[in-house]
Parts: C-alpha cells; structure tokens; sequence
C-alpha cells in the first residue's frame, strides 16, 4: 500500500505520492474538485515552466498532479543547452518499464485518494507516449499530447479515449510523414481525435517557447486553449 510523505522542506504543492514527488495545484476555492489532469512532462521532468503551465490548468477548472517521471533523475536545462545531456545513456533507464509503474500510480492517487471521478491526462514530448498507453487500457477518460515523441503505431491505434494533438510544423521526432501516417492511425482507431498543427515553431514549443518571439508565444497560447477546450468537452 502506498503512502504520502510532505518533507517539511518542500513547498506546499509538492506532496510525495506513492514515494514518488509530485506537484499539485487546486483550482481556486476547490479543494474537492471532481476533474483532474495527470501531467506528464517531457525530459526535464517537474521545473519551473511545467509547474507554471499546471497551475493555468488548474485556473482552467482542473485539480493538475505533475509526477516526477523519472524519480531524480530528469536531464537539466542547462545541461541539455549546453550539450552535456546524453540521451544515449539516459533514455535507456527510462523505459516504460521504468515509467509506467510511477504513472499508474498517481493515476491511482489522484482518483482513490483526492477523488476524482473524472481523470485526463496531458503528454509533453516524452510524456506523450504515457498518455496513449494511459488511454490503450482505460486508466484515463481523455487525452492531450503536445509534439509528442516515441509513439508507436501499435499503441496509438489502441487508444480507446479522445485524443487531441498539438504538432509543431519543424520536428525532428514527430516528422510530417509521421504525422500523416498517425492521421490514418487515428482514423482507423476509431475513437474522437484532433491534430492541430502549429506553423513557425519547433519541438517543444509548448513547453519552452520563446515568448519574446510573437509566433511561439501565441502558438503556445492556442495550444494551451486547445488542451482545455478538449477536457472541457470530453472529461
């Protein structure tokens, strides 16, 4: 049986679930709210931005858990845009093997302990693959992935929920074919879905947009809105 943990030197949206820390934010006077949405970062796991774009969700109307995916072990900004990062030798730990236990878990706190009835989650790059397999078995109602990374064929057809995804127009990972072909995947599922596609940014827009720059700033916003009017419709 899992427990939770508040270390007294963490801030008090940070809770450990299940041993695993995770950032939590209310929607305003809603202590009880019965929609929820598990955020599944994309490599630098629980950081400033992520934590910024969660508590929107949350002002959105939606009690948002943000988990840490990879238990301490997420790559740093400063390290990424220095070229230290080495993904080679990281990823490997971070298989769904490694993932999913952490998932399900706070996919099992966030409805049995804070009681939501009703539970999407919201895929940011690396993070997007967790929600199709999240939506392959019904452990959540509805779904969001934003330039999402490391999909496969077989798990996006076996989505059995909604599914909306935010595309940015230059990705080296979700590549244009790519993204054709999960259009057919998609067709073929069955299931409600959107792919917006975003002109003039890159991968990543979503979360690590430059906002000094027009574009990215107003793609990241439509993006966000796109997130909340597919929860607003289908969790």
């Amino acid at each position: 049986m899992g427990c939770t943990i508040v270390p007294p030197e963490l801030t008090s949206n940070t809770l450990f679930i299940y041993l695993v820390n995770t950032y939590i934010t209310y929607p305003k006077d809603n202590k009880t709210p019965e929609r929820a949405i598990v955020f599944l970062t994309d490599i630098f796991g629980i950081f400033p931005n992520s934590q910024l774009l969660a508590d929107e969700f949350a002002k959105a109307g939606y009690l948002t858990a943000i988990p840490d995916l990879f238990q301490g072990d997420q790559i740093s900004v400063a390290d990424m845009e220095s070229g230290k990062a080495d993904l080679p030798s990281w990823l490997p730990k971070h298989q769904p093997a490694n993932v999913d236990p952490v998932v399900e878990a706070s996919i099992r706190y966030v409805r049995e302990t804070l009681g939501a009835k009703s539970v999407g989650a919201i895929g940011y790059c690396f993070g997007a693959k967790y929600v199709t397999r999240l939506l392959m078995t019904k452990k959540v109602d509805v779904g969001f992935a934003a330039h999402p990374s490391f999909i496969t064929h077989e798990e996006l057809g076996a989505i059995q929920g909604p599914l909306s995804i935010a595309a940015a127009e230059i990705d080296s990972i979700f590549t244009t074919q790519l993204r054709h072909e999960s259009e057919n995947t998609l067709i073929k599922a069955g299931h409600p879905w959107q792919i917006n596609l975003f002109s003039g940014v890159a991968h990543g827009f979503t979360i690590r947009g430059d906002m000094n720059v027009r574009i990215q700033r107003w793609a990241k916003e439509q993006a966000f809105f796109q997130a909340v009017s597919w929860f607003n419709q289908y969790l």
